[in-house]
């Protein structure tokens, strides 16, 4: 598992980071991706599916998961985007705009990509 924090760019010089935060995990990294994969099937193509999350610490701790278009009879084509999923509720953090982004990202590599 990995963890990126977002918002942090340093430019030169020693960085030090010391993190100490407390959550409750209700929502896996396995089960985010379940999530992510059940809704990308239902609500956008049964050709996408989820890869594997990423812990972010940011504002609020969720798993980011990529979403992944695959087409027979070649497979995965590539990311086409990712979805937030809340660590403590499992809510997916989503948007009309984001659907739409995915889906047009889909498109692009699917007549892009050989």
């Amino acid at each position: 598992m990995s963890v990126k924090v977002e918002s942090l760019a340093p430019t030169s010089g020693q960085l030090s980071i010391n993190i100490q935060l407390s959550a409750t995990v209700n929502v896996t990294a396995f089960s985010a991706r379940q999530k992510v994969t059940g809704f990308v099937a239902d609500e956008i193509s049964t050709q996408m599916h989820a890869a594997e999350p990423t812990l972010i610490v940011g504002e609020r701790i969720c798993w980011r998961v990529p979403v992944i278009l695959s087409m027979p009879p070649t497979g995965d084509r590539g990311e086409v985007g990712t979805i937030d999923v809340d660590v403590e509720t499992g809510q997916l953090q989503l948007t009309p705009t984001l659907v739409q982004e995915i889906e047009r990202r889909a498109e692009y590599l699917a007549l892009h990509s050989a």
